[in-house]
């Protein structure tokens, strides 16, 4: 296995990978198309870096494939020191867990062991009431219309306050209220279906869902920089730290926010990682070494439904989100990726499905729960255009 391989972005929101000559999903079914790339272009990805925005303390970047290849960093790995972001850093991935997730399930699809157009009550009798119409493929394309316990997991004084707490996957859906909407029929992005998707894999092997995913993905692999932490709070081995910048009487301080328990997030958003090993992952699973045809199919295809946002500018637009990816197009180009964000850390990942041009990168931000820190887009952008 190659290492080092993808483009990830994070572009209104999600991020993702460019399509190339392999064959491009689009909403509902796949299509061909092969987009020219533009040329890697060194000095605008250097000067996204340099000077580093003032939102974030930190980054680091990775761009490889057939189409160019550049590494850069810039920032400390601890504020007051002047020591680099280290070039293999773990981080906190957030919602890119959701791929690796989705891909456990999927192979537990090709294994003949999950149906992932049966109902979720078949896996979870004891938690979806009869009547709930709600499938498998539905809650990893977050179309099953469940609803959470609101927990403002990314307000400052909520985390600080609770960001050592254990929590269950059980304890975060509201199990028996009626679904926001007929499963199937509308897309509302959140970790809930994550979370169900954790659940059904535990029932169907007996294990820790975290015990399916290092099996069928991370040694097979060996991504020895990426784990599942259950309720570990540290980020072992090398890394950038995060902060949260406060401002009163004038005065600045950072409180540093690496240290967490993410039993919050779990399937969804716990895993850390590295920039090469999300790069090894993306390559094997658009090679096709992680998932047989059908199965990456299924994780490359976008609900024909429009998004479910009352009240926002969103709702009723097209559906974005495939089974723990993201389709956007910019241009000509369509990308498909990752993005994931826990406070301290905002991240993306994504690939050519040819693998030509692939990015992954992490920035430590300042601000929790905020909009995508500017270097962030910068990167994107310098790495797309």
């Amino acid at each position: 296995m190659n290492r080092r391989a993808l483009l990830g972005g994070a572009l209104a929101g999600g991020v993702l990978a460019v399509t190339g000559g392999a064959p491009a999903y689009a909403r509902g079914s796949a299509t061909t198309s092969s987009p020219a790339l533009p040329q890697l272009n060194p000095a605008a990805l250097a000067a996204a870096l340099n000077p580093l925005g003032d939102e974030v303390s930190g980054a680091l970047v990775r761009v490889e494939g057939s189409a160019g290849r550049w590494q850069g960093r810039a920032g400390v790995a601890e504020i007051g020191t002047n020591k680099p972001v280290p070039w293999d850093a773990r981080f906190r991935i957030g919602s890119m867990t959701k791929a690796f997730t989705a891909t456990a399930v999927l192979q537990l699809a090709a294994a003949g062991l999950v149906d992932v157009d049966a109902p979720l009550r078949r896996y979870l009798p004891d938690l979806l009431p009869e009547g709930y119409t709600g499938t498998v493929r539905h809650a990893m394309n977050h179309t099953h219309g469940l609803r959470g316990v609101p927990i403002p997991n990314k307000d400052r004084e909520w985390f600080l306050a609770h960001r050592y707490d254990t929590f269950t996957p059980e304890s975060q859906v509201l199990w028996t209220e009626p679904p926001l909407f007929e499963p199937g029929t509308r897309q509302q992005y959140s970790n809930l279906g994550f979370t169900v998707a954790g659940l059904v894999i535990e029932r169907v092997t007996g294990r820790p869902y975290a015990d399916t995913v290092r099996r069928g993905i991370l040694r097979p692999l060996r991504l020895r920089g990426t784990s599942l932490p259950g309720t570990r709070l540290d980020v072992p081995g090398p890394h950038a730290h995060g902060y949260e910048r406060i401002v009163e009487d004038g005065e600045t301080r950072y409180i540093d926010v690496t240290r967490s328990n993410p039993t919050l997030q779990w399937a969804a958003a716990e895993i850390i990682s590295t920039t090469g090993d999300l790069d090894d992952f993306l390559v094997a699973l658009f090679g096709g070494h992680l998932l047989p045809k059908r199965q990456l199919a299924a994780m490359l295809t976008v609900p024909d439904v429009s998004t479910y946002a009352p009240g926002e500018p969103e709702d009723g637009a097209d559906a974005v989100y495939s089974a723990g990816l993201t389709r956007i197009p910019i241009g000509d180009l369509v990308l498909w990726g990752k993005s994931g964000d826990r406070p301290g850390y905002n991240n993306g990942m994504g690939a050519t499905l040819d693998l030509a041009r692939r990015l992954t990168f992490s920035v430590n931000t300042l601000a929790m729960g905020g909009e995508q820190p500017l270097t962030a887009q910068k990167i994107i952008v310098a790495a797309l255009t």
